[in-house]
């Protein structure tokens, strides 16, 4: 009996219109809209490519005492700001001119740009690769993550170790937000609240992480043998739920972080002490 889907006697189409695929004549059956959460995600990625790609080339403005943007902490170069008892490592002396976010910048980045969260939201937003669930991608073939770029998402665990190094001194640097301007320990201002909820989401965010989950209990074949890490295990895997939403929550915390050090450091507005 005939069902009007019969496969397609189309030569020498590809994917979705090929020989042996139902012959749909429409590109998808959806009503909704469904564009509109890849478009919104694009609009959202490359908002904050645009702003951190300027602040990251700027090269001022990101120390404010007691407080340094998490853009260019730690600084690893001998033209950063001097930032008492701050993350000062001068391990690239005078010859380097460009901005110090420049070297420090590619472990967080590289980390996002890999994770598995991310790669579908920039391959819908940007690729089409698919759009969206049940809507045909444009793309003729499929290769996956086999070739060359792609294939180099397969660092993403290794990038998992570095962004760990990156939380930690970004730790360091939320504990130095306890000081004032004179770096007198013991006084709290609207920085520090700011700077303790971007650690709070930076933390969650990569521990949420599947590599990280891989790395407490992933290769375990006996959980019973185990039972600190199947604990650990079970509670990445519930920060592992909300993964997407970490990701977003902790991009727009590490922005506004450095948006708030920037407000600082041009005089904007002074930071507000409650002791």
């Amino acid at each position: 009996m005939a069902t009007g889907i019969e496969p397609s006697p189309q030569a020498g189409a590809t994917g979705v219109h090929a020989a042996s695929r139902a012959a749909i004549p429409a590109r998808h059956l959806r009503t909704d809209r469904w564009w509109l959460a890849p478009a919104c995600t694009a609009a959202g990625l490359l908002a904050f490519v645009v702003y951190s790609t300027w602040r990251a080339f700027a090269n001022a403005d990101y120390y404010h005492a007691p407080y340094v943007s998490p853009f260019y902490s730690p600084c690893l170069a001998e033209n950063c700001h001097t930032m008492r008892g701050g993350p000062n490592w001068e391990i690239f002396g005078s010859w380097w001119g460009l901005s110090p976010a420049l070297l420090i910048l590619i472990f967080p980045l590289g980390f996002r740009l890999t994770c598995y969260y991310y790669r579908k939201a920039y391959y819908r937003g940007f690729w089409a690769s698919p759009p969206a669930c049940a809507v045909a991608e444009p793309h003729k073939k499929y290769t996956g993550e086999t070739r060359f770029p792609l294939i180099l998402q397969n660092i993403h665990r290794y990038f998992f170790y570095f962004a760990v190094l990156v939380a930690l001194v970004l730790t360091y640097d939320t504990a130095l937000a306890f000081r004032d301007e004179h770096y007198a320990w013991g006084h709290m201002g609207l920085g520090t609240l700011v700077f303790l909820a971007n650690i709070v989401l930076i933390w969650a965010y990569t521990l949420s992480c599947h590599s990280c989950r891989h790395v407490v209990g992933g290769r375990l074949r006996h959980f019973s043998k185990h039972p600190v890490r199947y604990r650990l295990w079970g509670w990445v895997g519930k920060l592992n739920e909300r993964h997407m939403l970490l990701a977003w929550c902790s991009l727009f915390s590490v922005g506004f972080a450095d948006l708030y050090v920037y407000l600082l450091a041009t005089g904007a507005f002074a930071d507000p002490r409650f002791f």
